[in-house]
């Protein structure tokens, strides 16, 4: 959208909203993220008091978060009339036992679209305005993931299944469009600026099973990454946490090993290549495909982990995943712990301007070394901490 105009979309976009939604009631579930966060304030521009925004409080937002961001929402200038939905359980049940990445988004779309649903009938709703943006109907479409906000694009008649009919004011827009809106609605830096949480949250970002010891480590290396890294301000950084069991029967990596010491100029008895056993989302030719997730520690003589600079790391993704087609992410070990605990924490740090295609950030060693000290200090039952140096394509930004 060439020469875009944030004053005319928030005007034409608020005399569309008026005409579909008339003087009937809408819900809106609001994050806290930049989207719903710009489109709920457009919505009760447009319609005031006959919209009902709620945070479901679903297990899966951070720390604190759906009191957070109902105090910062509800305050002026925004002056939104927030609730939070206290529906833990309904969620944490219908995702229970599930590893397979789209099994969960789509279990977590199901029970995310029946609350709303019920809330509606509640509030006597007619209509569900979301957030949905450019980006989520490219990937849903394509097959690269499924966007818990993207339904009748792809044939999902929320009016039968549901009961109310969904109006998206931001389709049309990419990320740093719907920015550059809420700057012009005067919407607070906290949001306006505030890096992208996922619609399914921290379940996409607890890699297979989701348990509550594995739910409440994330939680706690998530508050490590993002209060560490956001000096550096990428486009989106988080914590991911996978299950520390490898592939078996395992694979020949004696290549991968070779490889990588000679990129990094290193012995080979410095070098360790591991394949993790549960896979990781990512893409090929805009399509979706699960792939192998190749983790790497490298030390020097002395035993210290290794720390080259960015330009070589970039390089060893490259080798490696033009070596193992079936590769979707290349880890690489930024800090070490007791290897015998259950769980490894991956720190993903991208910069990208539309999110369709990003590349891991450079972020100064001191703070990654400074942030997997703290995660390991934090969660007892983490083993090792790696830095995702995965680019977008081949892996997506999320790690399911």
């Amino acid at each position: 959208m060439k020469g875009f105009n944030a004053e005319k979309f928030v005007k034409d976009q608020i005399n569309e909203i008026r005409r579909v939604i008339g003087n009937e009631k809408a819900v809106i579930a609001v994050s806290g993220g930049v989207d719903s966060s710009t489109c709920a304030v457009l919505t009760h521009q447009a319609i005031g008091d006959n919209l009902a925004c709620v945070i479901l409080d679903d297990a899966f937002m951070r720390e604190g978060e759906p009191e957070k961001v109902a105090e910062l929402l509800s305050q002026p200038p925004l002056n939104l009339p927030m609730k939070v939905e206290r529906v833990q359980e309904r969620f944490l049940t219908a995702l229970g036992g599930l590893r397979d990445a789209e099994e969960k988004r789509k279990a977590f779309r199901k029970t995310f679209y029946e609350t709303l649903s019920d809330v509606a009938k509640r509030e006597g709703s007619k209509f569900l305005v979301q957030g949905t943006i450019l980006a989520d109907i490219i990937e849903t479409k394509g097959g690269i993931k499924t966007q818990h906000n993207v339904l009748e694009q792809i044939g999902i008649s929320t009016r039968e299944l549901y009961g109310f009919k969904v109006v998206e004011p931001l389709v049309t827009l990419l990320k740093h469009q719907v920015r550059q809106v809420a700057r012009y609605l005067k919407i607070p830096p906290e949001i306006s600026e505030r890096q992208p949480f996922p619609g399914p949250g921290l379940s996409v970002r607890v890699v297979g099973e989701i348990t509550p010891d594995k739910l409440a480590s994330l939680k706690k290396a998530t508050v490590a990454v993002e209060n560490n890294l956001s000096q550096h301000s990428p486009s989106q950084y988080f914590a991911a946490i996978i299950n520390n069991e490898e592939i078996f029967p395992r694979p020949n990596l004696r290549n991968l090993v070779n490889s990588t010491a000679k990129h990094l100029k290193l012995s080979q008895i410095n070098v360790w290549v591991k394949v993790l056993a549960d896979k990781a989302t990512g893409m090929k030719q805009r399509a979706r495909r699960y792939g192998e997730i190749v983790a790497v520690t490298c030390r020097k003589d002395g035993g210290e982990l290794y720390q080259p600079d960015f330009m070589k790391l970039d390089g060893l993704q490259k080798r490696i995943l033009s070596r193992m087609r079936s590769a979707t992410r290349v880890l690489y070990e930024i800090g070490e712990g007791d290897g015998k605990q259950p769980y490894v924490v991956v720190v993903r740090a991208v910069k990208t301007e539309d999110f369709l295609k990003a590349k891991a950030a450079e972020i100064p060693w001191p703070t990654l070394q400074e942030t997997a000290s703290q995660i390991l200090r934090e969660c007892p039952n983490v083993s090792s901490v790696y830095y995702d140096i995965t680019p977008k394509p081949p892996a997506t930004i999320e790690m399911e």
